[in-house]
């Protein structure tokens, strides 16, 4: 079996990529990991900027079912420090630059906008190799094989396909986050829902802090991040609410008592994981017939923004690409390429800047100060 493009992950990039080429008249299969459009919850509010993400969704003919997506009101923000000190609380401008989208609306729309039967459901990639002459052969769990003269890893962190192009791994970045939620927040959790606000809440220390978003169903979504060993997580058994609570309320014992409440107060499940990133300037030669994006390309800190937003910019530039060489796979990917290692080599130091200042002695002062830098050169 042989298609013309062949996609490996149903993420924001690989589907975003599939859309553009279906605009362009390009069929393409995505071979996903996932039972179900529904097996596992999306989760968390993205901004979505006006010079990538958006780009990419005016690239998939979108922009009008974009626009009903948006969350009124997301893009305000707030800023504290340990003690509870209001530094920032800034309402939402409302100028489009970087409206708030639930991740799970965002993933709906582009799933809606494929042809039925672009997405293989429950397809596990167990190995990839190459077969000469820019070809590829994916093995699936199941014992199938599909073969492609053009192979996208768009498979994440730990992408599969990666590996035919680098040896790099993802590093961990020195911190861990912790995961948590309030439900009904301004009926049932009135003190955290005053204490995050209407959009975004950084309150932030040295080396550790709660980057937190109000969703658009009224929960609350909270991060709790911690500078720790790449091994802390597996030192606490997180399946015990309580005691993972406990953990974390001794972290932040010297926090304010709003702070105690964020992590209190959560319903369900404490979700930890660690905060892994690909090399900075992370890049490969070319290697006929495969590429990548998204994640699985430049895997980088969430501190820059930009992990969905570079994966939706990806799928876009990618599938142009490919439109523009028609019967040239090299020829496309060698322009892609071209322009993805700059711009994702941008992105992720940026990244990796604003993690160390975000938590640097002087937190949040370091972090309001570059706030205050991007408004001077606007």
């Amino acid at each position: 079996m042989t298609t013309p493009v062949t996609i490996v992950g149903a993420g924001l990039g690989g589907l975003t990529l599939a859309r553009v080429l279906h605009v362009h008249g390009i069929p393409s299969t995505i071979y996903e990991l996932d039972a179900s459009a529904e097996a596992r919850t999306q989760g968390g509010m993205l901004d979505i900027h006006d010079y990538n993400g958006q780009v990419a969704v005016r690239a998939a003919g979108l922009f009008d079912e974009f626009r009903t997506i948006i969350h009124p009101g997301g893009e305000a923000t707030r800023i504290l420090d340990r003690h509870g000190t209001v530094h920032t609380d800034e309402t939402d401008a409302g100028d489009g630059t970087r409206p708030e989208v639930d991740r799970g609306d965002l993933r709906r729309m582009l799933l809606d906008s494929l042809p039925e039967g672009t997405i293989r459901w429950g397809s596990k990639v167990t190995a990839v190799r190459s077969l000469g002459g820019g070809a590829h052969e994916l093995a699936f769990a199941d014992g199938s094989t599909v073969t492609t003269g053009l192979l996208v890893g768009a498979d994440g962190a730990w992408s599969r396909v990666r590996p035919l192009l680098s040896d790099a791994m993802p590093a961990y970045a020195g911190m861990s986050f912790v995961e948590l939620d309030h439900h009904d927040a301004a009926e049932r959790h009135p003190g955290p829902a005053k204490t995050v606000g209407a959009g975004m809440l950084f309150a932030l220390g040295a080396g550790q802090g709660f980057l937190a978003h109000r969703e658009t169903d009224g929960s609350l979504h909270i991060y709790i991040a911690l500078t720790t060993p790449a091994d802390w997580i597996d030192t606490v058994d997180w399946s015990d609410t309580d005691k993972g609570k406990a953990v974390l309320l001794e972290a932040f014992h010297d926090w304010a008592p709003e702070f105690h409440a964020l992590i209190a107060e959560a319903d369900g499940a404490l979700v930890p994981r660690t905060i892994n990133a690909l090399p900075v300037q992370h890049r490969w030669d070319r290697v006929p017939g495969v590429t990548l994006l998204g994640d699985a390309a430049h895997l980088m800190s969430p501190f820059a923004g930009e992990g969905a937003n570079l994966a939706m910019l990806d799928g876009a530039e990618l599938g142009k690409a490919i439109a523009a060489h028609p019967g040239d796979v090299e020829a496309a990917l060698t322009a892609y390429e071209r322009d993805l290692f700059p711009r994702s080599a941008e992105a992720a130091g940026e990244a990796a800047r604003n993690l160390e200042l975000c938590f640097d002695e002087r937190a949040p002062h370091s972090l309001l100060e570059q706030f205050a830098a991007y408004a001077d050169a606007q």
